[in-house]
């Protein structure tokens, strides 16, 4: 059963989880209240349909308002949060992917890590989250698509960092990642890169947010990976474990 297996693999967000959980839970450090209403009142999936959980941060939390006219017609849900990085996605994915019990989960994530939005962090603490992660997915029969980040020069509120190698090296390894498990891999970064390393100017408002156009683009590319994940789990193919 799912919830035996998510209990199961909680442990791995002790291992993990780069934060003390006791104190999130007296100031929310994970946003857990985000969307603690919202997932109360989704309906149990009916057999027909294909519910797909969107998991990431600003980028995917601004997204799901143009779910509705860039998916039309498809059960996708946004469970993004503003400003956070992997360890935080961590702590709520039970909550807001596991029981949910999704067909698939889009997850793109790591951007803010790299941008020290909750302290230092190293490219292995992102892997090992973004590990953990894609190891409870799996262990919950839930098919994962891997995004690489997208393309920043840099950060406004962070300026100085020169993120762009850093993502380009931690996309690298999330290719392998996904090519090593089996996942479906989706590549915005060299649809939407500059001379720069940084976001095509017309693709974003900011240099690290999408404007419309930026959407675009992802929803082209990730809506046929989508695909891909839901076909794979109709013809029972399992990732490479």
């Amino acid at each position: 059963m799912k919830l035996a297996t998510t209990l199961a693999a909680v442990p791995l967000i002790l291992l993990f989880g780069s934060h003390n959980l006791l104190a999130q839970e007296d100031d929310d450090w994970a946003s857990l209240e985000r969307y603690q209403e919202a997932n109360a009142k989704l309906t149990p999936q009916e057999s027909a349909e294909n519910r797909v959980i969107f998991y990431g941060n600003s980028i995917t939390d601004s997204w799901a308002s143009l779910f509705p006219e860039m998916f039309p017609g498809k059960h996708y849900l946004g469970r993004g949060i503003s400003g956070q990085t992997t360890p935080q996605m961590l702590v709520r994915f039970p909550q807001d992917v596991i029981r949910l019990e999704p067909d698939v989960v889009v997850i793109l994530a790591g951007t803010n890590d790299i941008a020290g939005n909750t302290g230092p962090s190293t490219q292995t603490m992102i892997e090992d989250n973004i590990v953990s992660m894609v190891d409870l997915a799996l262990a919950n029969s839930i098919s994962v698509v891997l995004c690489s980040v997208l393309p920043v020069s840099d950060y406004p509120w962070k300026p100085g960092l020169n993120p762009g190698p850093k993502i380009v090296e931690l996309n690298a390894w999330m290719r392998q990642l996904a090519q090593n498990e089996g996942l479906v891999y989706v590549d915005y970064h060299s649809e939407m890169v500059n001379d720069s390393l940084g976001l095509a100017r017309e693709l974003t408002y900011d240099g690290v947010h999408p404007n419309k156009a930026g959407y675009q683009v992802m929803a082209r590319l990730v809506d046929p990976a989508i695909g891909t994940a839901l076909d794979r789990r109709q013809n029972h193919t399992t990732p490479n474990r």
